[in-house]
């Protein structure tokens, strides 16, 4: 049999087992390089070499088994109602859920339970947590999922993870201890086995307020008995329906805000949360909802990407082995100390400001409210005194949170990348010790000039107006329930070469904005900082000039009339005043730092529902 026919027919059965593993028909496997993962009725596994050689065969199946188990034993709404809302409780959960669809799979089918393992020593030896030394590089929720497989299916962690389950296995109080070993009898129960999890993790103290939601439970599982109670709707027409429905939701950008908040994939299946919704959230990444079609002509196709299967919202922690990434930090702290004293007075001025809203004020001599006693020694002394009350003045600083949205396109390259990056570590540690969230993003492609999506299109056979023909990179250097110190290393990836390449802006500014919406906080801040005009040659090359740029003017007015999020811009030599209401041109990128300072300091004085006027 040639080489050729050997793949195919790899290919064949892998997909076929995935489909019978699944108890889904109409799954359709694709074979691609990079990561694995789902979407909807999807499955992407990563493509193994042409002569099969043991080590990609046992990775591709154990992807592929890990992918089936989740589809047929994870039901995403109960996942999503169940989620905590703290990062890193979630992150712990996720990891947790993983390890209860494996476990299942692995105690039925040996074969299973071989390639999972191989695939998991692949993967943590991709992650380098062999080399691991110190407890602070070593990420808990993977720990904790080795652990959870340990006590469910009795099988060791990997060689290459050892060290990791070493390093945290003593920090393990008994109490969690217990919280693992209970987790075994409760795999095939996914509601009880997620308030087990939630259990462990305030044991573990990531969540303290995990338990309050027991009170909640109670009325979810009332809502879910009446609704199995009836067999049409727990099963649908199919019987297995239901099952490969809730596996669909996954991955998809649901097309309700309120399904897709909190759903999100493990990181085995490295699916990303797009479109996490709130009021008014696109119905798709890339796509402001019910887009005017007189703001265009009428000959002009209307944006969309050709392929979303390549693009990847990525950890920055993951881009980079921890070596470089502490080595890249050292840099930015060298850098730091030139720009320290002009950015650290304006921060420190910003923080007085913060921190003086946020003080308590009262109202005296008042008629009724809370007994005043500092001014009962009067009526003491004169009987004939009435009793002084006070009352608590409303402040009007509310609960806020920014985003800083930072591009990192090729042209950032240099010192505009370096100040940007100096600029997000003193906000985000400002505003941290005001009580304001900060979450720094970055956006850019995975290649120069196209990429996979580019690759697919030829294969299609050109298309005409095709759409968006690259592959987005969106990276998470801090999210907004991540401490300053827990993330700071991430900060310093902007400062590696060959993460900068090209900019697709309305699909990043879309991104950063449907986190912001899946936020509780009252007051929401989106601050952007490019220096220059959408660019992405491949998909310019074959659709009109002005089609990137149109459709981040459509993103922009979107979000300014219709949104509640506060948008800002910042152009390092770039005019974006002509994008942008509210917006900032700068000449010298020196000037970065105190500029957002100055700006968000403006944004706070303002008066709640004041309109936003014109920047710069």
């Amino acid at each position: 049999m040639s080489r050729e026919s050997r793949l195919d027919e790899f290919r064949r059965v892998t997909g076929a087992t995935m489909r019978a593993i699944a108890h889904k028909v109409e799954l359709n496997v694709n074979f691609a390089p990079g990561q694995p993962g789902f979407t909807g009725s999807e499955a992407r596994l990563p493509l193994p070499a042409r002569d099969l050689p043991p080590e990609d065969v046992a990775q591709t199946r154990g992807a592929a088994d890990s992918i089936a188990l989740r589809i047929r034993h994870h039901d995403s709404k109960l996942h999503a109602r169940e989620t905590p809302k703290n990062e890193a409780a979630r992150e712990v959960f996720e990891a947790i859920e993983l390890a209860r669809v494996e476990a299942i799979g692995a105690l039925q089918m040996k074969g299973v339970a071989a390639n999972l393992t191989a695939s998991l020593d692949e993967h943590c030896r991709q992650r380098g947590f062999n080399r691991l030394t110190e407890r602070e590089h070593a990420p808990l929720g993977e720990a904790l999922r080795l652990l959870a497989r340990e006590a469910m299916t009795g099988l060791p962690p990997p060689a290459s993870a050892k060290r990791l389950v070493d390093l945290w296995r003593p920090e393990i109080g008994d109490a969690a201890r217990a919280d693992l070993a209970g987790l075994a009898g409760l795999m095939n129960d996914q509601r009880a086995y997620a308030k087990a999890v939630r259990r462990l993790i305030s044991d573990l103290d990531l969540d303290p307020g995990a338990e309050d939601l027991e009170a909640d439970d109670s009325e979810d599982q009332d809502d879910n008995d009446s609704k199995q109670d009836d067999p049409n709707e727990a099963k649908g027409e199919g019987g297995e329906k239901d099952s490969a429905d809730s596996a669909e939701m996954e991955g998809s950008e649901g097309e309700s805000g309120q399904e897709e908040s909190g759903e999100t994939d493990s990181a085995e299946t490295d699916m990303e949360m797009k479109g996490e919704g709130g009021e008014d959230s696109p119905n798709r990444p890339g796509r402001p909802p019910e887009s005017d079609p007189r703001k265009r002509g009428q000959n002009e196709p209307s944006y969309r990407p050709f392929t979303e299967e390549f693009d990847e919202t990525v950890e920055a922690a993951d881009l980079c082995d921890p070596d470089e990434l502490a080595r890249l930090r050292q840099l930015l702290d060298q850098q730091l100390m030139h720009l320290q004293t002009v950015v650290g007075r304006l921060a420190n001025r910003l923080q007085r400001r913060l921190l003086a809203k946020q003080n308590r004020s009262w109202e005296f001599d008042l008629e009724e409210g809370m007994l005043d006693a500092a001014r009962l020694p009067r009526v003491v002394v004169n009987p004939e005194m009435p009793l002084s009350y006070k009352r608590e003045r409303d402040t009007e600083f509310r609960d806020t949170v920014v985003t800083l949205l930072i591009d990192n396109s090729g042209s950032m390259r240099g010192r505009p990348i370096t100040v940007a990056a100096m600029s997000a570590d003193i906000l985000a540690r400002t505003l941290e010790r005001c009580g304001v969230k900060v979450e720094v993003l970055g956006f850019t492609t995975r290649m120069w000039k196209g990429g996979q999506s580019r690759e697919r299109w030829i294969a299609a056979g050109k298309p005409a107006n095709p759409g968006r023909l690259n592959d987005l990179r969106h990276i998470v250097y801090k999210s907004a329930d991540a401490p300053w110190r827990r993330a700071r290393k991430s900060l310093g990836l902007m400062l590696r070469e060959g993460i900068l390449k090209e900019n697709i802006d309305g699909e990043a500014l879309l991104w950063a904005h449907n986190r912001l919406m899946a936020r509780s906080e009252q007051r929401r801040i989106l601050m952007v900082i490019s220096d220059g005009a959408p660019v992405d040659d491949s998909t310019l090359s074959v659709n009109p000039g002005n089609y990137l740029e149109r459709h981040l003017r459509e993103v922009i007015d979107w979000i300014e009339t219709r949104s509640s999020v506060e948008l800002i811009a910042i152009g390092i030599g770039h005019d974006v005043t002509r994008y942008y209401r509210r917006a900032v041109t700068l000449v010298d990128a020196e000037q970065l730092g105190g500029t957002v300072m100055e700006q968000l300091a403006a944004l706070f004085d303002e008066v709640p529902g004041q309109k936003m006027k014109r920047a710069g």
